[in-house]
């Protein structure tokens, strides 16, 4: 078996005994009771695997690393806000079979932990299909996804099998049992469909917080513009004006600021900028004085990306940055 399987140890719990017409019949029973109630849950795991596990994927950002899942074709990734960590960052997104891809977060709700990410090269994605009925109930059985601990190809993702102890309005409580890594990865029911994404990682193994589809689907809109919604604890507003580029600048005639100076270390200095080099634009605005520069700069945050379209010996060169931290 390529990847570990770790069952939980079942509460009982009063659920009621019969099923609704679609409904896994082992949803509604206490605990397992017999070998046919066990191959039941293991049948329906079994069917909806493949194609959950194509779709989830490891994100890697400076800080580390997390897990999310694809739910469009188009490469529409779903994640946690404190993955995320803001809206249009540069982000790596690891597919099951090792292929690395460039993409960007999109917008995030930061007192809910929920985040998107779209995955910016063109391409047909594995993808899974969100829960938006709301099927979701107290004692349903479910399996967590997760890159545990970072991206392994050999192992792949890791599958927990459990069930949903605690539903609130905002949150779901599993007893799947969760590590570092798997933070943002998905949450499915035994038909495989997307029913929340992980947030919170108890100190007890088994006590894990995920973050329901409804916070996704009623914060839609925004999350696709890219908006920083709500406050805290999940994410922070970044500050603007505490963005550092690390270089001195002059104005040259015609056009344009000549670079006189680059710091040591500096975000400028780690994308290739060079003293004489001439920036024209930034972020596609033509340079003019170093006021109009500074004035720029103010409007932007730390971790924000910068575009810069620069002039070296003649030939023109468009370099990308993010910005550092006075």
């Amino acid at each position: 078996m390529k990847f570990p399987l770790i069952f939980p140890i079942v509460a009982l719990l009063p659920w009621g005994a019969f099923a609704e017409e679609g409904r896994p019949y082992v949803n509604d029973l206490k605990a397992p009771e017999s070998r046919k109630d066990l191959e039941a849950i293991q049948k329906a795991l079994g069917l909806a695997l493949p194609k959950a596990r194509a779709a989830t994927v490891c994100i890697e950002i400076k800080e580390g690393s997390g897990s999310g899942v694809i739910v469009s074709a188009d490469g529409l990734v779903l994640t946690a806000a404190h993955v995320a960590v803001g809206v249009k960052k540069k982000v790596t997104v690891i597919l099951e079979d090792g292929t690395r891809l460039k993409a960007e977060t999109l917008g995030l709700v930061a007192d809910k932990d929920a985040a998107m990410v779209r995955i910016l090269e063109p391409g047909t994605y594995p993808f899974v299909e969100i829960d938006r009925a709301e099927t979701t109930r107290l004692g349903d059985w479910v399996f967590a996804l997760g890159h545990s601990g970072g991206f392994d190809k050999e192992r792949g993702s890791v599958v927990r099998l459990g069930r949903l102890v605690r539903i609130a309005s905002a949150t779901f409580q599993s007893d799947c049992m969760l590590i570092g890594g798997d933070s943002g990865g998905p949450l499915f029911n035994l038909a495989g469909k997307l029913v929340g994404i992980h947030s919170r990682v108890g100190q007890q193994l088994q006590v894990n917080m995920h973050v329901p589809m409804t916070e996704y689907v009623s914060n839609w809109d925004g999350l696709m513009k890219g908006e920083f919604i709500g406050e805290g604890p999940f994410a922070q507003k970044p500050a603007k004006g505490n963005g550092f580029l690390g270089l001195a600048t002059e104005p040259r005639q015609g056009g344009g600021l000549r670079v006189m100076k680059v710091g040591s270390k500096s975000p400028a200095e780690e994308a290739g900028i060079k003293e004489g080099d001439i920036i024209l634009k930034m972020n596609g605005v033509a340079l003019e004085n170093r006021e109009q520069m500074q004035g720029l700069l103010k409007e932007m945050a730390a971790g924000d990306g910068l575009t810069l379209e620069t002039e070296r010996d003649g030939k023109a060169k468009t370099l990308t940055l993010e910005l550092g931290e006075r």
